[in-house]
């Protein structure tokens, strides 16, 4: 039986490799290079979850490595500020992300040394962002839609389309262009500065950091598969980069929108260059040493090939919600199909699922929803929980859990009554709540109160740490309460595309 998350990559010796390669790019262009790093500077538990063993915070210590060499420009799509645009992995809006990554940042040593607002148009969200942030003494830049993007180059490259928006002051010799989420505006940033730089007589240098897909790994690799479910939204396609081929004679993998742009993207640069061919290829661009990092395939596969079906899941939910359309959730369903995943896949999900058809015989003529979820311990434990009038799934799920990993026998009770009492009578007659029985946050908070008097509580809230990182799986849409006590867990939380409520609006 396991006992421990068994690892796949390496992050020191990662760190090592793109921490020398990053730097070799930066000589190339007199000591000035504008990177763009996608995905997640911070907190890419995308990463994590396809490479185990991969830190999450591995960027920002890469970064920590080279600090003396760097600053951080963050950029923020206007429009993703109109939308209020939602981080799904912590729940909260861009313009919040923004600030959370400032600080962020700052605690690792690392300064931002601007925010652009990209695409500005008078948009009433960014200019309250910006507000805030100039009176927090962040220095914001505006940046306006580029004209004649993407097919004129002349306009482009002009000082009617890059030249129309400032200049950018950096002082430092690698310049990292980072945002939020995809669409920010990191390309147009790097290359409105480029343009300025050499016309001002200036050599800089323009580069790529992302970790997905991974260029040297084959284009079936489920790693490199998984990036597509994750981007199934943008429709992200993984292909051959013809240009990589043709320039070098070596397979490479990259993505449809890098390979549809780089013929557009060459003669931008080539114009801002005065005809100096930057790169031969997409792939070029990217400096990307991940694969140096893995040290053992067959987890890495395995892995991957379970965020796929976790990407599944989630696309269905938010179509469920209405999120989405219905072309996400069918590009998620084609890549399912073609790696032959099945939901069944998920050893959660069945035991989940079982548990809720237990719940419904127990209480048969409820009448009302019935609720199982199931999560898999490090020592491969699956451990259920069922809906009742006192827990949702998912709460009485978590006190089971603990109870295990605590060696406590299953029928032992963490919380009294008089604590669960006091709880639903808050919630049913002061706060006038249709739903009483208690949520993962609500029943985390009571193990607390409980944990003061009582030992067995005390030990069993003790092992909720051990619960990061296991999979976990809910036959229901968890409910606010469910989804931030999940998410402060750290659990990888998938679940059906149903209601935990006949209701039309659920708010607990």
């Amino acid at each position: 039986m396991k006992t421990t998350t068994p690892k796949g990559f390496d992050n020191e010796k990662y760190l090592q490799e793109q921490s020398e390669a990053i730097l070799e790019r930066v000589s190339r262009f007199n000591d000035k290079l504008y990177l763009e790093l996608g995905g997640k500077i911070l907190y890419d538990y995308h990463a994590a979850r396809v490479l185990p063993g991969f830190d999450p915070n591995v960027k920002i210590r890469l970064l920590q490595k080279l600090k003396d060499k760097i600053e951080v420009i963050l950029c923020v799509h206007a429009g993703d500020l109109e939308r209020n645009k939602v981080r799904a992995d912590f729940g909260i809006t861009y313009d919040m992300d923004a600030f959370k990554s400032i600080d962020d940042m700052k605690w690792f040593g690392i300064n931002v040394s601007s925010v652009v607002i990209t695409r500005f148009k008078e948009q009433p969200a960014a200019i309250s962002f910006k507000n805030k942030l100039e009176l927090k003494g962040i220095k914001v830049y505006i940046h306006y839609p580029t004209k004649g993007y993407p097919t004129d180059v002349e306009t482009i490259v002009s000082d009617e389309g890059y030249g129309q928006n400032v200049y950018i002051e950096t002082s430092k010799p690698l310049v990292v262009v980072t945002g939020p989420g995809p669409g920010s505006g990191k390309l147009a940033t790097c290359l409105n500065n480029l343009y300025h730089d050499y016309k001002a007589g200036k050599k800089a240098g323009y580069a790529k950091f992302e970790t997905f897909p991974i260029w040297d790994l084959p284009l079936t690799h489920y790693v490199n598969v998984a990036y597509e479910a994750a981007t199934a939204d943008l429709r992200d396609r993984n292909m051959i980069d013809p240009y990589h081929l043709k320039a070098y004679g070596v397979e490479a993998v990259n993505y449809n929108r890098d390979i549809e742009a780089f013929k557009l993207l060459k003669k931008i640069l080539e114009k801002i260059t005065g005809g100096e061919a930057m790169y031969q290829s997409p792939t070029d661009m990217g400096v990307n040493r991940a694969s140096s990092g893995i040290v053992d395939d067959k987890i890495v596969q395995d892995a991957a090939f379970q965020e796929i079906i976790r990407r599944y899941f989630r696309s269905a939910v938010e179509f469920a919600m209405g999120l989405t359309g219905k072309s996400t959730l069918n590009r998620s369903q084609e890549i399912m199909k073609r790696v032959g995943a099945e939901e069944s896949d998920r050893e959660v999900v069945a035991a989940a699922r079982k548990a809720a058809s237990d719940a419904e015989k127990k209480r048969k003529g409820y009448g009302g929803i019935y609720s199982g979820a199931a999560i898999e311990l490090r020592d491969g434990t699956i451990v259920t929980g069922k809906s009742s009038s006192l827990f949702h799934s998912s709460s009485s799920m978590i006190l089971n859990a603990t109870k295990h990993l605590a060696g406590l026998p299953d029928n032992m009770i963490l919380l009294p009554e008089s604590i669960i009492d006091s709880v639903t009578h808050l919630k049913k007659d002061i706060l006038n709540g249709k739903q009483v029985s208690l949520d993962v946050e609500e029943t985390l908070i009571a193990l607390a109160i409980s944990a003061t008097s009582n030992p067995a509580a005390k030990m069993a809230m003790e092992k909720l740490t051990e619960l990061y990182g296991c999979e976990m799986h809910s036959t229901h849409i968890p409910t606010p309460g469910d989804e931030a006590g999940c998410r402060k867990l750290k659990v990888n939380l998938t679940c059906d595309p149903v209601f935990s409520s006949k209701r039309m609006f659920i708010s607990e």
